[in-house]
């Protein structure tokens, strides 16, 4: 199956899939899955990054390999140039590997102003790190092409549990999530704008805390893994490994359960490991826990939500 043969999947009366609309209607809220994959590197599943969209806000969710790639498919200098923060769910390289090119290809191409970067505790020393290791690149540019040094800064946070973002009537929530022990600091978030909502689980075991920070939610995107697919599939290296890498996630099963008590108006899977995992292997687990909406993300799925919850896949400029 397809990529957007996973829409097919999707049932609910209140979920249209949608042919793809130029632009959404105010107070909408605006959700594109620009990478749906993980560390292993593939053309068909980008590094994991989210982008949501909330009247003139653009917020990125973790900057995956190809997140840079992936927002200049869909809007070229504008879309690069417009992101004004970037949320990260935890500092594993698959989340935050796309960050130098999304920070500099972004400034490069107008953003004036710095990039704000939120996460949990050691995000502030890691944009420090990066900032000391392109500043070669830094200088020469604003030197010699004339870009502005403010549009080259890292404005970076660690923050705790809690509002971590409230402007223009976007308010962002983090919390906590299981994903390794307290070695592992890692976050979801929560993103409210005019009466409409979606949470991000981030990457976590089955974890219950989530079902009350995702309680009255419109759309809950959660990452899964395949076990079963897992095992046969994997590209890394040792039982042992592959052990611990399936210990660090939710199965289709276990992410059900959750799906059954925040009962949202669509539940859509991201972060899917193995990337070789079909629609069909998740969604048969799940629905022996869940028979709710659901839809399997690929990258540029674009979820809008007002009065209905519309999916469709995200318009590139070889649409256009």
């Amino acid at each position: 199956m397809t990529r957007r043969g996973a829409l097919g999947l999707i049932l609910a009366a209140a979920v249209l899939v949608a042919a793809p609309t130029a632009q959404p209607a105010p107070g909408t809220l605006q959700v594109t899955l620009l990478g749906t994959g993980n560390p292993r590197p593939t053309m068909e599943r980008f590094g994991p990054s989210i982008l949501v969209e909330a009247g003139a806000h653009r917020i990125v969710i973790d900057a995956g390999r190809g997140s840079a790639q992936r927002l200049f498919e869909i809007g070229a200098r504008d879309a690069l140039a417009g992101v004004e923060t970037l949320l990260v769910t935890h500092l594993h390289s698959d989340h935050v590997v796309g960050l130098p090119d999304l920070w500099l290809t972004s400034w490069v191409f107008g953003r004036a102003k710095a990039l704000e970067v939120i996460g949990p505790p050691g995000t502030v020393e890691m944009t420090g790190h990066l900032q000391q290791a392109f500043q070669w690149d830094v200088d020469r540019r604003s030197k010699d092409e004339g870009f502005p040094l403010e549009g080259a800064r890292l404005s970076a946070r660690d923050v705790p549990p809690g509002a971590v973002f409230d402007r223009d009537g976007l308010r962002v929530t983090s919390f906590a999530v299981e994903h390794g022990g307290v070695t592992t600091p890692a976050y979801g978030y929560r993103v409210d704008y005019q009466g409409r909502s979606v949470a991000f689980s981030g990457d976590t075991i089955y974890f219950e805390p989530i079902v009350e920070h995702a309680k009255g939610v419109d759309v809950i995107v959660h990452e899964v893994i395949s076990p079963e697919v897992e095992m046969r599939r994997a590209q890394i290296q040792g039982a042992h490994a592959i052990e611990r890498v399936m210990s660090h996630h939710t199965t289709p099963e276990q992410a059900g359960t959750l799906f059954s008590r925040i009962k949202p108006r669509l539940a859509v899977y991201t972060h899917i490991v193995p990337s070789p995992a079909t629609a069909e292997d998740l969604i048969g687990p799940t629905r022996r826990t869940y028979s709710g909406p659901l839809a399997v993300g690929y990258d540029l799925m674009t979820i809008v939500i007002g009065d209905t919850v519309e999916v469709y896949p995200r318009k590139t400029l070889s649409d256009k």
